[in-house]
């Protein structure tokens, strides 16, 4: 039987959501799953270099996520975790970068 998802995680108030689209740093790396405490070097394709491959894994917790293309963008959702969309993302930097929160 599929699992109800909890209307809360597929929302922009997401844990996985929040804490992307603010500038804390993650713990683990969105491209790899790798603990970034772990000091392990961390080896990146020159697209995820570039910033231009979305995150396969949960920065909160290093789960692989599940992740959709699309012409205008991505969204990923950690089962834990939730949902977030490219679009937050880029909404959360404009807002910085005008200075409006």
């Amino acid at each position: 039987m599929a699992r109800a998802k909890d209307p809360a995680l597929q929302t922009k108030n997401s844990p996985l959501a929040v804490a992307m689209c603010s500038d804390d740093e993650p713990v683990f790396h969105p491209n790899t799953g790798t603990e970034i405490a772990s000091g392990e070097e961390i080896r990146l394709s020159p697209s995820q270099q570039a910033g231009y491959d979305a995150p396969r894994f949960c920065q909160l917790c290093g789960r692989r996520m599940k992740v959709q293309i699309r012409p205008d963008g991505w969204h990923a959702e950690c089962s834990r975790h939730g949902l977030v969309d490219s679009e937050w993302i880029f909404e959360a930097q404009l807002r910085r970068r005008l200075g409006a929160g």
